[in-house]
């Protein structure tokens, strides 16, 4: 079993007992006289889907990677597979915030040992501190030190580092660099206890919006390197005036270097930060790339160029500028990443973050930094020439339903590139994380045999030069990093509705195939008609409203087209959830985050009509039989409406709570059976858990087992003749787990184990309609899982 730190949870104290220990009371278990099955996991593939901030290249043993991401654990590389395996699946609801990875480290001297720094906000939004978690297995098992701070993985910044690093020179020694003020940090032990390091000076000043709670933080201290050949430490903080400090003595006493704020501090009367670091240990050089803003958002700033790239002479206390001189689209918005390439030592590479039109700029120098070469160029005016080609065949969703319109290809190098990595044991292989995926090629010392993209002519016109393209691909396949919202099993075909990514219908769950084109920024709801599942309809945030946020299939997904706008409600963001009835003879919407009334459509939303009888923001389902019955529940109000949505009645029903209420649906097969899940209220003396009506909501029967719920949903039955399979994210004994009913909830068995949690995992679940056993689960953060019975 891996190692953690819980917090104890308090409840009844025998099915409290047996949950900490990983199993059920019987009671809950027994499953009508059926035993709890085992289950195997998986992902539903998007491959990426979010931000990969940091990629870590052991320097000793070939093949050895670590991958992490914002708000979706970090994963290893598999060399024989060409794919990633998650490391953090294990951590539970009690600690989500350690699914937010700010900084990682693997170990040169004892490949083995390797370290993660989680933690995902610093303001109020994470309850916890953060923890500096240690492994001596390659990620397999992990021990967790926890930190009386918070850290921000999903904060500004979070492409800035490593924060974590491991001293060559004495291994046990880990450093740690934090925000928020609290300084340097160090360990001694391989991790598992950490002292402030009281003699460095400088815990960072850097805010970059103190009116924004989110931009509010002090960045704080940024990365640690370690120059071998003097034996120096070098710290980057957050501090324009004083940016960078080292050690001459093992740490022990901290100076500020030299030269340092003229060279770090500003571009072009901008203000910027030392955001990255390369040593080059052959030829004694430290590389320090800065930006005006810690990404990873950020564009270029008013004026100017918004950062540099500066070498310092590790040896003589020489500062050289290095700085590209040229972005074939004007000024340099900042720089993400930084790599060297350690076989061939005076051969380094840089990115541009947020080069957003037509797209980011990788830099090459083969010179220490005298020349570069560059990723794209142009002939005369916008005609574009690159020196490779992007293969997105591992993740065709990549294009984002677009076209190219030149010179922006719809498939490109990416944006918010900050982790960039060249293999240092191969000249031929780098990666980059974007803020969607992870590229990759094995072909990377071609760009140097093509030469110049551009030349001139006599006439002084840029003309291009043949260039022989090497390819550049996917190199994601095993991370699953989306926030998945809502999922739809129609049977062979599942859809979905994910944040920042929009949703897909996978009907191979292997490959996901087609991205639902419909405009969305993040898909917010999805919904099918029971009875003609070719009808799918779904809703998600969009920019502007001229399509409207709704989005209709009439053939099970392959192909969507965008339902009108409703007046009044605002363009941007206002997803909220959607219905559509048992038979797809209307579709009913409620927007989210808005004044506007539910609305409904009888023609596949073409036209609207507001919804009578009901508030905004009441959420709306269909009864799964009968076409004419609807349900929605808002403030503790239970309403049904038996005319097909035009209007809704209260049902007179009592005891639900008036918040807190995550979901609720009704059961396939069963007319009238609508089940509730919900956190409870306080406030009204309502604890939360599961209800299950029979009478279409008019009367209600609290699951007694579960103190707090958030999602039910419905599967194939056990038995031909039997009840649908029930399953529900929720809690018992104070233990969040994946829970299952055969015979209509009168016993439960949790499906999902501690190795499979998922950190907050199943705020949408449902089962497949055709495999029993199978359930679906949305996450925030690791994707699209689904567990099976297994054989």
């Amino acid at each position: 079993m891996r190692r953690r730190t819980f917090t104890a949870s308090v409840g009844a104290a025998a099915a409290a007992a047996a949950v900490a220990a990983g199993t059920l009371p019987a009671w809950a278990r027994e499953e009508g006289g059926r035993g709890g099955d085992a289950y195997v996991w998986r992902n539903a593939a998007v491959n990426g889907g979010g931000f990969v901030p940091g990629i870590v290249f052991n320097e000793t043993e070939p093949g050895l990677i670590y991958a992490r991401t914002d708000i979706g654990g970090c994963y290893r590389w598999q060399e024989d597979s060409r794919t990633w395996t998650p490391l953090l699946d294990w951590v539970g609801r009690d600690k989500w915030g350690w699914s937010g990875v700010v900084s990682m480290a693997t170990d040169p001297v004892e490949p083995d040992r390797v370290y993660a720094a989680v933690g995902t906000y610093t303001i109020d939004w994470d309850p916890n501190n953060g923890a500096v978690l240690y492994s001596d297995d390659r990620g397999d098992t992990w021990g967790a030190a926890e930190l009386p701070f918070k850290q921000g993985g999903n904060m500004p910044g979070r492409g800035m580092g490593e924060r974590l690093a491991v001293n060559p020179a004495d291994n046990a020694q880990v450093y740690l660099g934090t925000p928020s003020g609290n300084g340097l940090w160090r360990s001694v032990d391989h991790g598992r206890t950490w002292a402030k390091v009281e003699s460095f000076p400088n815990p960072g000043n850097f805010v970059v919006d103190p009116s924004n709670p989110t931009l509010a933080d002090n960045q704080g201290v940024i990365w640690i390197d370690f120059d071998q050949i003097g034996g120096k430490i070098y710290v980057g903080v957050a501090d324009p005036a004083d940016p960078l400090y080292v050690s001459e003595d093992g740490g022990a006493t901290w100076q500020a270097v030299p030269g340092a704020a003229e060279a770090l501090g500003s571009a072009d009367g901008n203000r910027t930060i030392p955001k990255q670091s390369a040593v080059d240990n052959t030829n004694g050089y430290l590389y320090v790339i800065t930006s005006y803003d810690p990404g990873p958002y950020n564009g270029a700033p008013a004026s100017g160029d918004g950062g540099r790239i500066m070498r310092l002479a590790t040896q003589t206390g020489e500062w050289t500028d290095i700085t590209p001189a040229y972005n074939p689209r004007g000024v340099i918005p900042g720089f993400g990443g930084i790599t060297v390439d350690r076989q061939n030592p005076g051969t380094l590479m840089a990115s541009t973050c947020n080069n957003w039109w037509p797209d980011e700029i990788l830099y090459r120098s083969t010179d220490s930094g005298a020349t570069w070469s560059l990723s794209w160029d142009y002939a005369e005016g916008q005609d574009r020439h690159d020196r490779f080609a992007m293969d997105s065949s591992g993740s065709p969703w990549l294009s984002w339903n677009g076209e190219d319109q030149l010179p922006q290809y719809a498939v490109k190098h990416g944006w918010m590139i900050e982790a960039l990595a060249i293999d240092p044991h191969d000249s031929d292989r780098i990666m980059w994380g974007t803020g969607a995926t992870i590229w990759g090629t094995e072909s990377l010392t071609q760009w140097d045999a093509q030469g110049d993209l551009i030349s001139e002519d006599e006439a002084g016109q840029r003309v291009p030069l043949p260039v022989e393209q090497f390819t550049v691909g996917v190199r994601a396949e095993g991370i699953e990093e989306t926030a998945s919202l809502d999922l739809a099993a129609l049977g062979g075909t599942l859809v979905s509705a994910v944040g920042d990514v929009g949703g897909f219908v996978h009907t191979d769950l292997d490959r996901a195939v087609p991205m639902i084109d419909t405009g969305w920024s993040t898909g917010t709801s999805v919904d099918f008609a029971q009875a003609n599942p070719d009808i799918v309809v779904g809703t998600g945030n969009v920019h502007g409203n001229e399509k409207g946020h709704v989005g209709v299939s009439t053939d099970r997904g392959k192909t969507w087209k965008n339902a009108a706008p409703v007046e009044g409600v605002p363009g941007d963001g206002h997803g909220g959830t959607v219905a559509v009835t048992a038979d797809g003879s209307r579709i009913l919407w409620t927007p989210g985050d808005s004044e506007v009334t539910p609305v409904y459509s009888a023609d596949l939303g073409e036209t609207w009509t507001p919804v009578q009888g009901l508030p905004a923001g009441a959420k709306i389902r269909s009864d799964r039989v009968r076409a004419s019955v609807l349900y929605a529940f808002s403030g503790g109000v239970f309403y049904r409406s038996t005319d097909g949505g035009a209007t809704f009645a209260d049902t007179g029903a009592t005891g639900l709570p008036t918040g807190a209420v995550e979901d609720f649906r009704a059961v396939p097969g069963h007319k009238s059976h609508v089940w509730l899940a919900g956190r409870g209220d306080e406030k009204e003396g309502i604890g939360g858990g599961v209800w299950r009506s029979k009478d279409g909501g008019a009367t209600w029967k609290r699951i007694a087992v579960f103190e707090t719920a958030e999602s039910v949903g419905f599967g194939k039955a056990a038995r031909r003749s039997g009840y649908p399979a029930v399953y529900t994210s929720a809690e018992i004994g104070g233990k969040a787990g994946i829970y299952r009913s055969t015979d209509g909830g009168s016993h439960w068995s949790r499906v999902n184990d501690d190795d499979h949690q998922w950190a907050w995992s199943g705020s949408a679940i449902t089962g497949d309609p055709e495999i029993y056993g199978r359930v679906y689960l949305t996450t925030n953060g690791r994707g699209i899982v689904y567990g099976d019975i297994a054989d």
